[in-house]
């Protein structure tokens, strides 16, 4: 149900009690595809900006100002201020952020083993949360092409964010779907970012192995007022049809799917990259993505417009837990180029060199990583036909 504030708007803000929070009930966030920004967004040529001092979308300013609301009543682990940041000297660009109390009050994560593992529902869920931690439900419009069944995402704060804006988005939690990727998640992951006017919108997924501390299914989305490496780093065609690129001069080479267009294009392309991670998943390969506006393939600029959205897919070896005594911790974010480091010593010294090597460390062995490529453009093949 949507919620009134007394106007013509949606209200998705609590009330100020919490006895009253799961009577106020979800309200929902309904978006067609006049909502999709799919043109004129590009970074200013200003100092880098919070998403509540640039000009809103409708999904922006619903998501920021229930977030906020949140982080004023207490329902984080730690009140998350500006993070002191710094791009790291080098070819890369790398962006490193100082965030001591994610390092030491986040949830530690499951006892996981396999990619594959079932969904556990004695363990921790998103059944098992606040109601005020939901923000709201993202739900598509009719109008929308491709899908026949609708599918409900919940929107709602990781306690533990990042950095400002951090959600999680969570298909149907009652079904109980373990961490793999499929194709109405990255679809919903996929118009979040079309849905923001804001350049640093992103959203990522980790699966079992690749530093999800949660089994049941999610994605991530957050903003991070920073230009990252993998939106315009120049990529090698891999098919004939340019369905797949290699992404290079990256932290990690990365498999890339684009998009430029509404409809069925951005349908082929759910439809590759779930094909993709369904390969690796049934293989017990772990792997991380990340979805951010970016340049079309061979455009290389940093300043390249944002003409569509990139799709980074790194195959990786298996992690489970999380690595006591490193600067960060590899997953979807930290192969983007942004890095959340913990503590104050590794944030002064944090080199280049040191990030490269923590980052290839996590990477497939050489022979295995030609073994997935050509088992990916195979699969993009056998679609051509």
């Amino acid at each position: 149900m949507a919620v009134s504030n007394g106007s013509n708007e949606t209200s998705y803000l609590l009330p100020p009690h919490e006895e009253d929070w799961e009577e106020q009930g979800i309200p929902d966030f309904v978006y067609g595809q006049k909502e999709l920004v799919w043109d004129g967004i590009q970074w200013s040529r200003d100092a880098p900006s919070l998403p509540d001092t640039l000009p809103l979308s409708p999904f922006d300013s619903a998501l920021c100002s229930a977030w906020r609301q949140r982080m004023e009543l207490g329902l984080f682990r730690y009140c998350l201020g500006e993070l002191q940041t710094q791009t790291l000297p080098g070819s890369i660009g790398f962006v490193a952020q100082l965030n001591v109390e994610r390092g030491v009050q986040r949830r530690p994560p499951q006892n996981i083993k396999s990619v594959r593992q079932p969904f556990d529902p004695e363990q921790f869920n998103f059944n098992k949360i606040r109601p005020g931690e939901v923000l709201f439900r993202l739900r598509r419009e009719p109008d929308l092409p491709g899908v026949l069944e609708q599918e409900d995402i919940l929107v709602m704060v990781n306690v533990s964010p990042l950095e400002w804006g951090h959600v999680l988005l969570v298909p149907e939690p009652v079904r109980g779907l373990p961490q793999r990727l499929l194709p109405g998640a990255l679809r919903a992951g996929l118009e979040a970012v079309l849905l923001s006017s804001h350049p640093g919108f992103r959203v990522g997924f980790n699966s079992l192995g690749g530093l999800a501390s949660v089994n049941h299914l999610h994605l991530h989305g957050y903003y991070l007022a920073h230009r990252l490496p993998v939106e315009g780093a120049p990529s090698e065609p891999l098919d004939p049809g340019g369905h797949l690129h290699l992404l290079q001069a990256v932290p990690a080479p990365g498999f890339l799917f684009y998009t430029s267009g509404p409809g069925s294009d951005l349908e082929a392309l759910v439809s590759r990259v779930c094909r993709a991670t369904d390969y690796l998943t049934d293989r017990e390969i772990a792997h991380n993505l990340f979805v951010t506006r970016g340049a079309s393939p061979g455009k290389s600029s940093p300043s390249s417009a944002l003409t569509g959205v990139r799709v980074i897919l790194w195959p990786r070896k298996s992690s489970f837990g999380i690595k006591e005594g490193e600067a960060f911790n590899v997953a979807l974010c930290e192969l983007a180029g942004h890095l959340p480091v913990k503590t104050s010593q590794d944030f002064s010294s944090l080199t280049e060199a040191a990030a490269l090597a923590l980052i290839q460390d996590c990477l497939l062995p050489p022979a295995q990583a030609e073994e997935v490529r050509a088992a990916l453009v195979a699969l993009i093949a056998q679609e051509e036909q």
